[in-house]
């Protein structure tokens, strides 16, 4: 269990909090390139780390994520007209670029300088893999932009699931990085089955394991930690495990073991105190893959069925997340769709922030506990000493090579000496 202080520690990402001070030391998630699509388009709110934002694609097709409020009289600069290299406020029709330059002033008067000496908050973006990046930190300190571990080069086919969640950050990402709730949670969408290894039909995840209570070994690493869940395989169990090794990426990525058709990625990003944003990804360099929109069907995400225009669910806590009873009494475990559905169902009805001091944690539970240390001892660090943040060390090359994976292997195998390497070469 946390305290409360290292639960707000933890989970207070807004104003001068630390982990938001920390946060900002790494590029960020601030939307998905569809939501500026094409030159011109319409503005986009975003919110993150408690900051209020606009983004927007200019002209040239440039993506520029400047603070919402214009810096004359502060009406919303969301309501503005995207045109001719730069965004205009409604108001008095003051004009900013990307970059936050003030290039035109309607209401001032000809030959006035007062334009050359305005500077609008605008953060450095950079695109990739189908999302808009943003840097929110101290210029000094602006690490260089890695590509993401879900677009590991230009033609990765990549499709992502956004939601908005209605609690803080940590709590989206703990769902992810808990194997053992999936055996009971996504029973349904993730049944055991006689297969080999993890095996998606477009409808189901099949696991060769019946295996509710896996075993699990942790393992820190500079870029956070790994884990293996260990469960007993259908076949063969007196000879064998059923791993699935999760690594926990600083300071919110979680790498999910892939099945035989796409990796799995996700992302815990906070947008405030209270309310976080996944970006739950799949993607692939082999293969076909899956494409956005049966990702999304699937996930139970497609906008205007599932979501609204922002991302927020339609079947939201005030209708009970569209849980249907009489599907659970025939068959369905939850009775919501959609196994993202189902975690933040459990992470809303948590509290906006639980209080994690009163909880009754047991061996199932080592992931979370690890996830809670290694992020409040790196927060501590970095208010302390200033000490680099985890995985701000890597290489892009060392980013990439990160992977989790999930097999049937012998028990004699030290799942921290089986390499995702090794595990692709034994499958063929």
């Amino acid at each position: 269990m946390l305290t409360h202080e290292e639960n707000d520690l933890l989970c207070r990402v807004e104003g001068d909090a630390p982990m938001g001070q920390m946060m900002r030391r790494y590029w960020l998630p601030a939307c998905l390139s569809e939501e500026v699509e094409g030159p011109d388009c319409d503005p986009v709110r975003v919110r993150l780390l408690g900051e209020n934002l606009v983004a927007f694609r200019d002209s040239e097709g440039r993506v520029g994520l400047v603070a919402e409020q214009c810096p004359h009289r502060k009406a919303s600069l969301f309501f503005g007209r995207n045109e001719e290299g730069g965004l205009r406020c409604l108001y008095h029709g003051w004009k900013f670029d990307v970059e936050g330059n003030c290039i035109e002033m309607s209401s001032e008067p000809a030959g006035s300088s007062l334009c050359e000496k305005v500077k609008h908050r605008a953060y450095p973006v950079h695109e990739c893999g189908g999302v808009i990046w943003a840097y929110m930190g101290a210029a000094e300190h602006m690490p260089e932009f890695q590509r993401p571990i879900f677009a590991p080069t230009e033609a990765t086919r990549v499709a992502h699931l956004k939601v908005v969640i209605d609690c803080n950050w940590a709590q989206g990402l703990e769902g992810a990085i808990d194997s053992a709730h999936s055996s009971s949670l996504h029973s349904t969408d993730m049944p055991a089955a006689r297969v080999n290894s993890s095996t998606a039909t477009g409808v189901a995840w099949q696991r060769p394991s019946t295996d509710k209570s896996p075993r699990l070994q942790a393992q820190e690493t500079d870029y956070g930690f790994r884990y293996a869940a260990i469960r007993r395989p259908i076949q063969n169990a007196n000879v064998s495990d059923y791993v699935r090794v999760t690594l926990f990426v600083a300071p919110f990525s979680v790498l999910i073991p892939p099945n035989n058709v796409y990796n799995v990625h996700q992302m815990s990003v906070p947008v405030d105190d209270t309310h976080n944003i996944i970006y739950l990804t799949a993607w692939t360099d082999v293969g076909e893959g899956v494409d956005q929109e049966s990702w999304r069907k699937f996930t139970g995400g497609q906008l205007g069925i599932d979501l609204d225009p922002t991302y927020r669910k339609i079947d939201n806590a005030a209708a009970n997340f569209g849980q249907d009873r009489s599907a659970m009494r025939l068959g369905s475990f939850t009775g919501i769709r959609g196994f993202p559905n189902q975690d933040i169902a459990m992470q809303e009805s948590m509290g906006a922030i639980a209080d994690r001091s009163g909880e009754r944690l047991g061996a199932s539970d080592l992931a979370i506990v690890e996830f809670r240390r290694v992020m409040v001892k790196a927060v501590r660090d970095f208010i302390a000493t200033g000490k680099t943040p985890p995985a701000l060390g890597l290489s892009e090359a060392e980013r990439l090579k990160l992977a989790s994976w999930e097999r049937i292997v012998p028990k004699s195998t030290d799942w921290r000496d089986f390499e995702p390497e090794a595990a692709q070469v034994a499958a063929q």
